[in-house]
Parts: C-alpha cells; sequence; structure tokens
C-alpha cells in the first residue's frame, strides 16, 4: 500500500480545492439555470392549468433520466417534445461533466492522506525538545534507528519519497516529512525553533552547510551535527554554527585501526549499540534546579546505570570519588539502560 506523507504541497492541494469547486460553481450555476428555463417552458407548453411544481417536475425528470412520463402531455405539441429533447440533451451533458469532474478530482488526490498530513503535522507542532533528521538515506537511518531505541522524539525530513517510506514502513509511528531541508519553510513545519537538535546529514556537503546555517539563525540553542564528506568543507560547516561536525573518512580510519589494535573493545561496543534492549553509553546533564551535593549524598548506586565519568566546565572527572561535587550544569557519562536513564533523570529533578 502506498504511504503518504507530510510534504510541501498545502499550496498545490488548495489549488487544486479551488479548480474543483470552481468547476463544481459552474456546473452548479449551469443545473440551476437548466432547471428555470425548463420550468418557464414547460409552463409556457402546459398552459395555465400547469403549476409551477408540475412544470418544475418534468424538467427534473427529463434531466435525471427517470422517465416516470409525461405529466404534460406533449402528444399534440412538437415543439414540445422538441424542447423536452433540447432539455433532456443540455441536462445530461451538464451531470455527465459535472461526475467527470468530481471522479477526476477523488482520483487526482488521496482525501486519507490529506487528514494524515494534517494529522501528523499537529503532532509535530505538539512536540518540543525532539530532533530532527535532515537526510534518512543510510547514515540517517542509524541515527532514526537509535533515537528510536533510546526514546527520543524525532522527525525524519528528506526530499526523497521512497526513503521516507522505507523508513514508514519500518517504524509505523515515526513522524516524517517530505521537503528541501534548506528552505526555513521547511525547518519550521518541522518544528525547529523547538528542537533539541539537528542532525544534518544528507549526501551533499553543501545542503548540509546551507542546512546547519539555516537551523542556526532559527534557534540559536539548539545543538547541530553535520555530517562532512569532503575535508574542504569542515571550517565552513564550523563557521556557519554546526557543534560538532562528523567526517566519515576519519570515523573509518579510527574504526579500522580500532579493531586491529583494540578488537575486544571494538567487539564490545558494537554489541551494545547494535543490541536494542541492552546498555548504551548516556551522558545525562544536571538540571539548574539541582541542589549541589557530594557524589555520596546522592546515592548513585544502581543495577541499571554505573557512573563512567563527569564532565565539569569541559574537564573531565573520570570514575570521581564519593567526596567530589556534583553542580548543576554537570554532565554524566554513564552505562546505563533505557530504563536505567529515566531513573537518574528523575533522582537529579528531585
Amino acid at each position: 500500500m502506498k504511504q503518504s506523507f507530510l510534504k510541501d504541497d498545502d499550496v498545490k492541494f488548495d489549488r487544486l480545492i479551488g479548480r474543483t469547486l470552481k468547476r463544481f460553481l459552474y456546473h452548479l450555476i449551469g443545473f440551476v439555470g437548466i432547471l428555470a428555463v425548463g420550468t418557464m417552458g414547460y409552463r409556457m407548453i402546459g398552459g395555465h392549468d400547469t403549476t409551477l411544481i408540475d412544470a418544475f417536475y418534468m424538467t427534473y425528470i427529463t434531466i435525471a433520466t427517470i422517465g416516470y412520463g409525461e405529466i404534460i402531455d406533449l402528444s399534440h405539441s412538437p415543439s414540445g417534445r422538441i424542447f423536452t429533447m433540447f432539455i433532456a440533451v443540455v441536462g445530461i451533458f451538464n451531470f455527465t461533466f459535472f461526475m467527470s469532474s468530481l471522479t477526476a478530482f477523488l482520483v487526482e488526490i488521496d482525501i486519507s492522506s490529506i487528514f494524515r498530513h494534517r494529522r501528523m503535522q499537529k503532532m509535530i507542532d505538539q512536540i518540543t525538545g525532539h530532533y530532527i533528521i535532515c537526510g534518512i538515506g543510510r547514515i540517517g537511518a542509524t541515527v532514526a534507528n537509535e533515537l528510536a531505541t533510546t526514546g527520543r522524539p524525532y522527525v525524519c525530513l528528506d526530499i526523497n519519497h521512497k526513503l521516507l517510506e522505507q523508513h514508514s514502513i519500518k517504524y509505523p509511528d515515526a513522524l516524517v516529512m517530505q521537503g528541501d531541508a534548506t528552505d526555513d519553510v521547511i525547518l519550521q513545519k518541522a518544528g525547529v525553533t523547538r528542537a533539541a537538535g539537528i542532525f544534518a546529514i544528507t549526501g551533499d556537503d553543501s545542503r548540509n552547510l546551507v542546512i546547519t546555517l539555516s537551523a542556526r539563525q532559527l534557534n540559536s540553542d539548539a545543538r547541530i551535527i553535520a555530517c562532512c564528506h569532503d575535508s574542504s568543507f569542515v571550517d565552513k560547516i564550523k563557521k556557519v554554527g554546526a557543534d560538532d561536525i562528523i567526517s566519515l573518512d576519519f570515523i573509518g580510519g579510527m574504526r579500522i585501526v580500532s579493531s586491529m589494535i583494540r578488537p575486544r573493545v571494538v567487539s564490545f561496543l558494537d554489541e551494545m549499540l547494535r543490541a536494542d534492549k541492552t546498555l548504551r553509553v548516556e551522558e545525562v546533564c544536571i538540571p539548574c534546579s539541582f541542589t549541589s551535593m557530594p557524589m555520596a549524598s546522592l546515592k548513585l548506586s544502581s543495577p541499571n546505570f554505573v557512573l563512567l565519568a563527569v564532565c565539569e566546565n569541559n574537564q573531565w572527572h573520570f570514575n570521581p570519588g564519593r567526596d567530589f561535587v556534583l553542580k548543576p550544569g554537570c554532565s554524566l557519562i554513564v552505562m546505563t539502560t533505557l530504563d536505567g536513564r529515566h531513573q537518574l533523570e528523575q533522582m537529579l529533578k528531585t
């Protein structure tokens, strides 16, 4: 079954509705005009004994091809029969064109998909703190899978309908939009002003640069991660507002050498990232409402998570001791499950 996605076609749809309504109005005016002419004509043909209801009824059954019989006697009125043939031809012609226009409209547009589009847009308008994936290719699909696995809301944005269709089949509840992520209007529809982060990970470095620039101008607080294939674009993307740039060549090289010199570590990390219901190394930020206290007071001991390090003012404290003071703005690096992350976040809020 063909999937339908949010796309930037509201204007096209409105134009289609406008054209259809205009055609319907023309046919309606023509139908009313034929009824009026037929009623007046049969009133004149039938003489004073013919009521307006009789004349109107005669016109209607002629146009509708019901064929109940002549309630106005036309057996001695050749002109009346010619008039009846004229009304029948014009009326049936008008009705046929009206039905063909309606059929063309139903064939051209999928009404159910429009309601799905509008419903999905309402859902996107209601979420905050989500992530926008600009480009749902091979890299984007991996990003979306990790966000879905770790329970983080996201919106997929791509100009390619087939890629969105493939992702929607795998994740039926995913929020997806078809559109050009370099367009500010499309980014705003995806909720960029309320987003926690934006992934500029299309296959084109120049597009990633423009997406980064547009997203930074629309949301100065969001974290922006860009993918870069050509090293000459790294500095440019960094200057327009990317918080981090991922070079596939560099990451690939590090993975190759790590597989050679530390194979058990790579195997452990791979297993951790490939399984959907296992551990992750997560970053949990301490909220501003948190009251500073030493590690021992918070009792960070749970079978669901293990504290690895604390980042404070860009300084790393690995395996901090019990006397280490946790403060608002610090980031905890923990090995945890999805439930463990939620448990730790709740502990830090209280």
